[in-house]
């Protein structure tokens, strides 16, 4: 079992920066690959980035590519760096984490395992 708690969220002006955190608890860290999705209302819960349980392979939503950089340690924690957010970025985000292949990385919600319970992004204009 893992537990994931995220932090960070807030409310940014666009064009600012926010530094989202998820800390794991439970079983071994470094075999899971993280993931990061958010959900704003009345949408569906959409990707936005992953890394793989190696850590050294990434994949990103083309809407955030090049302004959001995904990554973690080794001390249970994954991060996400968020730049120049606009206000679409508004949304619940939400860690996950699942159990796979080391060098993998997976970008489809219904893959992941478990869930955090989730931190608000507001960006105003």
């Amino acid at each position: 079992q893992v537990q994931l708690v995220e932090s960070g969220g807030g409310l940014v002006q666009a064009g600012g920066s926010l530094r989202l955190s998820c800390a794991a608890s439970g079983r071994t860290f470094s075999n899971y690959a993280m993931g990061w999705f958010r959900q704003a209302p009345g949408k569906e819960r959409e990707f936005v980035a992953a890394i793989s349980a190696s850590g050294g392979n990434t994949d990103y939503a083309d809407s955030v590519k090049g302004r959001f950089t995904i990554s973690r340690d080794n001390a249970k924690n994954t991060y996400l760096q968020m730049n120049s957010l606009k206000p679409e970025d508004t949304a619940v985000y939400y860690c996950a984490a699942k159990s796979g292949a080391y060098y993998s990385v997976y970008t489809k919600h219904i893959s992941y395992n478990y869930w955090g319970q989730g931190t608000q992004v507001t960006v105003s204009s």
